[in-house]
C-alpha cells in the first residue's frame, strides 16, 4: 500500500465512521477500486486506521469524556455522570466479546471485499429504517438506564458480525428504546471507544509480528492523520444533521450501493 492509497482510504474512514453507512463497507469498497490485494496487512490497516477518528471524539467529546472518567472513580450509579460512565462500559461488553471470539470469521470476509461491503449496507439500511419505523424518539440521556445501555449494547453486536455500520446498529438500537436521533448518536459515538481502542490494541499485537513492518507505517500515520481531520468534520456535521433530519436518507444510500456491488460481484 502506498501513502497516496493510505491518504484516499484515511479520507474513506473519517467521513464513513460516523455518518451511519458503514465505515468498513466504504473502506471494502477503497480497497477494490485502488487493487489493494486482501493480506493481514490490508486487514490490520483497516482496524488500525480507526483509531485516527479516536482522535476525533476525543476532540469534539473533550468535555464529556474527561467528566465521565472523573465520574467513573466515584460511587457507582451515585450521580447522572457516573451513572453514564457505567452505561458506557456495560454497552461494550456484548460487541467486544463477540468481536473476540469471530475474530478468524470476520477475517475471512475480508477476502471478499464487494460481497462483505454489499452485506454491512444492507444491514445497515435495515437497522436504520427500523429505528425510523418504530422508534419513538421521546427521551433523552438523563432518562436511560442500565437496561437500555445493554439492549444499545446488543445491537452494536450487529457491526461486528454479519456486519452493519457501527454508528448506525448503535443509533438504531438508542431509537428503538426511544431515545431522541442526537441522544442516541451522542450515546453512540461514547460507546464506540472502548470497542476501537480494544480492537486496534489487539491487531496491533500482530502488527509487530508483521513481516516488513518498517515500510507499513509510514502510510498507516497518513491515513491515521487523513482520518482523524475528516472525521472530525463528519461528526459535527452529523450531529447538526440529526437535528432536523431522519435516516431515510442513509438507508436509500445504502440500499442502492449495495445493490450495484452485489451486482458487481454476480456478475463480474
Amino acid at each position: 500500500m502506498n501513502l497516496l492509497q493510505a491518504f484516499f482510504l484515511g479520507i474513506v474512514q473519517g467521513l464513513t465512521e460516523f455518518i451511519p453507512v458503514s465505515s468498513t463497507a466504504h473502506l471494502l469498497i477503497g480497497q477494490e477500486l485502488l487493487g489493494i490485494p486482501a493480506s493481514d496487512a490490508t486487514f490490520s490497516f483497516l482496524v488500525l486506521v480507526q483509531w485516527g477518528t479516536l482522535i476525533s471524539l476525543f476532540i469534539y467529546f473533550e468535555k464529556d469524556l474527561l467528566n465521565l472518567i472523573k465520574a467513573f472513580f466515584g460511587k457507582p450509579f451515585s450521580n447522572a455522570e457516573n451513572r453514564m460512565a457505567w452505561y458506557v462500559i456495560i454497552a461494550t461488553i456484548p460487541a467486544l466479546l463477540v468481536g473476540y471470539f469471530l475474530k478468524d470469521a470476520l477475517e475471512e470476509l475480508f477476502r471478499t471485499p464487494l460481497l462483505a461491503a454489499a452485506i454491512r449496507l444492507f444491514a445497515a439500511a435495515a437497522l436504520l429504517s427500523l429505528a425510523e419505523w418504530l422508534g419513538k424518539r421521546s427521551r433523552t440521556a438523563n432518562e436511560m438506564t442500565w437496561l437500555d445501555a445493554l439492549y444499545v449494547g446488543l445491537f452494536q453486536v450487529f457491526a461486528v458480525f454479519p456486519g452493519a455500520s457501527r454508528s448506525g446498529s448503535a443509533i438504531a438500537g438508542g431509537m428503538l428504546r426511544g431515545f431522541t436521533r442526537e441522544a442516541s448518536a451522542r450515546f453512540a459515538f461514547l460507546m464506540s471507544i472502548p470497542v476501537m481502542l480494544a480492537a486496534g490494541a489487539y491487531e496491533s499485537l500482530d502488527l509487530f509480528q508483521m513481516a516488513g513492518l518498517a515500510e507499513f507505517i509510514p502510510a498507516l500515520i497518513v491515513g491515521f492523520l487523513t482520518a482523524a481531520f475528516v472525521g472530525w468534520l463528519a461528526i459535527r456535521w452529523l450531529m447538526a444533521y440529526l437535528n432536523k433530519n431522519s435516516l431515510y436518507s442513509f438507508v436509500i444510500y445504502c440500499v442502492a450501493l449495495g445493490s450495484i456491488l452485489l451486482g458487481v460481484y454476480f456478475f463480474s
